[in-house]
């Protein structure tokens, strides 16, 4: 019996913890349509950094694919690759975030 009890506090445990999870679009934001962009930053091989507003929404071109993104994440800087599609962005290129504006 208290093998039971230990198996179904356990998953309980578990179930809790995946339901406060934060997903991608909390930690980053989310795509956007182009023609929602507020700006369009190109990223090239000698681009170390791209500097955005918490809630801004941006065209990037990299690697010579396009996406748009709308970044309204956590405010901590983050890789662009996580975000960018697959064989945009061959180096380290660090999202950094600063606070919308009043």
């Amino acid at each position: 019996m208290k093998k039971l009890v230990a198996v179904a506090a356990l998953a309980l445990s578990t179930a809790s913890l995946s339901a406060v999870a934060l997903t991608n679009a909390d930690l980053y934001g989310e795509t956007a349509s182009p023609a929602a962009a507020d700006r369009t930053i190109v990223v090239d091989p000698g681009t170390k950094f791209v500097n955005v507003k918490h809630g801004e929404i941006v065209k990037i071109v990299a690697g010579g694919k396009e996406f748009t993104w709308h970044f309204d994440g956590l405010l901590q800087p983050f890789e662009l690759a996580k975000i960018a599609p697959q064989g945009a962005i061959d180096h380290s290129v660090r999202v950094n975030l600063e606070p919308e504006s009043d």
